[in-house]
């Protein structure tokens, strides 16, 4: 028999107009755009390639421009053939990456070839090492929601860095916007910045206790006061939570760009990797994981690794990002721990391997349709099955990898740290790049060991692992996660939670559902469980400490060298 509340939701969704929302995901290499039922089944997606300009080491730039005429291309593509009375709400995430325009709202250009067209400075552009440092080396308070260390993938050092670098620029400079933020101006033409931006990478400061907001003393003592003049114009002063209707919906401008309705609800954005917790973390139909949302945590896993934790709570945990109040699940203190390399990094220990080209090329006559990493995997099993041993984790005893090729993201928040490889022969066929990549795949998960450790370590409690993200469809890389983190993974059915996440902001903004938790508890769906193998239970925890060795050999061998550097 029903329940007085399942009658009530029974009735409130009779009387509520079925349709659709779209979820906009800017990320790294590509922007995407999904057309999504209200109950959260993703029916239809349109992707492009993001232009990118790397000319200089460590420097990744983008158009703004570009992006957005790409966000109309496949917003225009997955509405075709739909009543756009049809769309309800539309959301937008993306990378953390800067923003520049002038003071006429035009592109302004953060690279040393004064282009406009590169007026983005992306997330993983790692230009601004001197930046950071100087800014660590201030102690200021705002530090502390950072893990005690900005990282120079945020946003302070790279505005430090264009002041410095390109003055001509910077006096021109008109509004500096994270880019999840930029796409909502571009929507509604307002100025509201999302709370989930300011507060993972701009140091705003959000919670339940009074001296919130920007923090003037920390942009005068770095040197940046100008951008706390005027109101704060520069950098937002009107600050909305996720899911929160950003301006009055979608603009004239915008909607005849689109080719959808005034007024249609835009929710203030949020970062891509926020997009993917909440399009995961209220996976359901698992009986093996049953916990609640503050017992969970999501891996966000593509070029990078995000792992997203939320807690009822504030806990601090040195080299993990935050907590944050609201930047995520609104009412939730959001920690974020991460890999700055994950999917890129297979991909390098794939492409720079000598029998890699071979194996490409191979696979492109005879299996077009397979990538390269379920070859992999299936090479992997046959040389498992060839060595009569147990399992495929065994094929790594004398091969370890240390991950941290483009530096430690979490806990160690180390941006110095290099990559190692122990195990190295004059052998480079096949069988040796399997080992290889067998070895940094685990390499990935004991680095999230590494992450859950410190977060448990200060009170945090994880019981479950939910993954999304290109890596998630990579089977031995979630297997793996399982057996060396002890923990059962959920594997979302929905193919695109990220997309997802979007759209549950997009239901909360158009008041289709009366909170965010409310839309991801409709909207989330099911997922597959992944269950540890624990016979590889006491070989794990040996590697494990294997990989710990590889970091404190690097950190000693970095002190003997220190007086060179």
């Amino acid at each position: 028999m029903s329940t007085f509340q399942d009658i009530k939701y029974m009735v409130s969704r009779m009387n509520k107009k079925e349709g659709y929302f779209i979820g906009v995901d800017v990320g790294t290499q590509s922007v995407r755009a999904g057309l999504v039922t209200c109950n959260g089944i993703i029916l239809k997606v349109a992707s492009l390639p993001i232009k990118t300009w790397d000319l200089h080491p460590d420097m990744y730039e983008q158009s703004s421009d570009d992006i957005w005429t790409l966000c109309v291309k496949v917003i225009k593509e997955i509405v075709n053939g739909i009543d756009t009375k049809m769309v309800l709400g539309i959301g937008f995430d993306a990378t953390c990456s800067l923003v520049a325009l002038d003071k006429e709202f035009k592109p302004l250009s953060v690279s040393k070839s004064e282009n406009s067209n590169r007026n983005i400075i992306l997330w993983m552009d790692h230009r601004a090492v001197n930046e950071a440092n100087f800014i660590n080396k201030t102690g200021h308070e705002v530090l502390k929601y950072v893990g005690d260390n900005i990282s120079l993938e945020m946003e302070p050092p790279k505005l430090l860095w264009m002041k410095k670098n390109l003055p001509n620029q910077w006096k021109k400079a008109g509004y500096f916007f994270d880019l999840p933020d930029f796409l909502t101006w571009k929507a509604t033409g307002s100025l509201q910045r999302s709370l989930c931006s300011l507060v993972c990478k701009w140091t705003y400061i959000a919670g339940k206790s009074e001296g919130g907001g920007w923090q003037n003393d920390f942009w005068r003592q770095i040197g940046l006061e100008e951008l706390i003049s005027e109101n704060y114009e520069k950098i937002g002063y009107n600050v909305l939570s996720p899911g929160e209707l950003c301006g009055n919906g979608l603009s004239v401008t915008a909607a005849e760009e689109l080719g959808l309705i005034p007024g249609t609800p835009v929710s203030a954005s949020i970062i891509d990797a926020h997009a993917g917790g909440l399009g995961v973390l209220l996976c359901k139909d698992s009986e093996d994981c049953t916990e609640s949302l503050d017992k969970r945590m999501a891996l966000i896993c593509g070029t990078s690794t995000c792992h997203m934790k939320v807690n009822k709570d504030p806990i601090f945990t040195p080299g993990v990002w935050g907590p944050y109040y609201s930047a995520m699940v609104p009412g939730f203190w959001c920690s974020e721990a991460g890999q700055s390399a994950a999917g890129a990094l297979l991909d390098h220990v794939i492409n720079s391997h000598p029998a890699s080209n071979l194996l490409k090329q191979r696979i492109l006559k005879f299996e077009e349709k397979r990538h390269i990493t379920d070859v992999l995997n299936e090479m992997a099993e046959k040389m498992k099955e060839k060595k009569g041993i147990q399992s495929i984790s065994l094929l790594t005893v004398d091969y370890h990898v240390y991950p941290d090729y483009h530096g430690n993201r979490s806990p160690l928040a180390n941006p110095d740290l290099k990559g190692m490889v122990c195990g190295l022969t004059l052998s480079s066929d096949e069988e040796d790049l399997v080992k290889h990549y067998v070895a940094t795949v685990q390499s990935l998960a004991y680095s999230t060991k590494h992450i859950i450790k410190a977060l448990e370590d200060k009170g945090h409690i994880i019981n479950c692992l939910l993954v999304c993200g290109g890596l998630s469809k990579n089977s031995l890389y979630v297997q793996m996660h399982a057996d060396i983190t002890g923990l059962p993974i959920i594997v979302p059915n929905c193919s695109e939670p990220v997309l997802l996440g979007c759209a549950i902001l997009a239901a909360s903004a158009a008041k289709y559902y009366s909170s965010v938790v409310a839309a991801m508890e409709a909207m989330c769906g099911n997922g597959v469980i992944v269950k540890p193998n624990t016979f590889d239970k006491k070989y794990h925890e040996q590697k494990y400490i294997a990989f710990q060795k590889l970091l404190h050999c690097q950190e000693e061998i970095k002190k003997t060298m220190n007086e060179f550097y």
